[in-house]
């Protein structure tokens, strides 16, 4: 089997991989924000149902995981995901857990100064988080995004065990197929994810520049 041969098989079972991972961002970063911003809320019953949420899914594998999603939740509630679907789920929660702790930490970072003048400006504390904390937390959590991002595209290669067809089983596939042409097939799996992975490199270098631009550290 040659390489013409298999990029182009490689390349359409990839599109799999990219609407899952395209769509599972989206989710990771709605699950990060609203769990980040319940750490740090001022009620100790949310933190402490966030810190479960985030500490369970950062403390089991993403494997397990998604065995949970796909075959177990159906036999123990009744409930079926498609395998897009589960891998969705699965892997927002997962990284969105790693990401909530960016959102986190990165609130927690903004000068303590900060927080101080806006309440002697008299504002409340959710307009001093929208229009003080979060605009100066923003630009530390991009490099923490970009990576979780990276590990996120990453996870898509285990959807092969939940029967997706994305381009780590069809890489498999092909393998099982050509025995011989194992080592070919894989080293254009390298290639076909480093594709992937090099725009959104690229985009998180350009928001970091962007975000700091005209900003001085604190």
């Amino acid at each position: 089997m040659s390489i013409s041969e298999i990029l182009p098989r490689l390349y359409e079972a990839s599109l799999v991989t990219i609407q899952v991972l395209l769509v599972s961002i989206v989710f990771m970063f709605i699950i990060a924000f609203i769990a980040g911003l319940s750490r740090v809320s001022k009620y100790k019953f949310v933190r402490v149902l966030t810190l479960i949420y985030v500490e369970f899914f950062r403390g089991t594998s993403l494997l397990i995981q998604l065995f949970w999603i796909m075959f177990a939740v159906p036999l123990i509630f009744g409930i079926r995901f498609d395998p897009f679907l589960a891998g969705v789920i699965a892997l927002s929660l997962n990284y969105g857990a790693y990401s909530s702790e960016v959102v986190r930490s990165s609130i927690e970072a903004v000068s303590k100064g900060q927080t101080e003048a806006g309440i002697a400006l008299n504002m409340s504390r959710r307009l001093r988080m929208f229009r003080i904390i979060l605009p100066q937390a923003f630009r530390r959590m991009l490099p923490g995004f970009g990576n979780n991002v990276i590990e996120l595209l990453k996870g898509t290669s285990l959807l092969s065990f939940i029967t997706l067809t994305e381009a780590t089983r069809m890489a498999r596939n092909l393998a099982n197929q050509s025995f011989d042409d194992y080592l070919t097939i894989f080293t254009c799996l390298l290639l076909v994810y480093f594709t992937i992975a090099l725009p959104l490199v690229l985009i998180t270098k350009y928001l970091e520049r962007r975000a700091s631009r005209g900003v001085a550290d604190a």
